[in-house]
């Protein structure tokens, strides 16, 4: 269990972070005006979106399923290969 006094250090250091970023952003951004956005750049974010909870979907399901068959105590367990 978490310290709630670093639980609150943590929240504070992602909102400093945060703030950060978005001023960051802000500050480097054109002069507000939108850029125009082709057909192609939203079929392009679209499949970035998509990919990435794919792989990150992906990805979690097999680290449930490495944890349900047990694969992560045997890890060490093993004797060494012999040459």
């Amino acid at each position: 269990m978490i310290h709630p006094m670093k639980m609150l250090i943590y929240a504070v250091a992602i909102m400093v972070g945060l703030v950060a970023a978005v001023s960051l952003g802000f500050a480097l951004s054109p002069s507000g005006e939108e850029a125009p956005f082709s057909l192609h750049g939203w079929i392009a974010i679209a499949l970035g979106i998509v990919g990435t909870a794919v792989v990150g979907i992906g990805l979690m399901a097999l680290v449930f399923l490495s944890h349900r068959n047990g694969h992560d105590e045997r890890v060490g367990k093993d004797p060494p290969p012999r040459p």
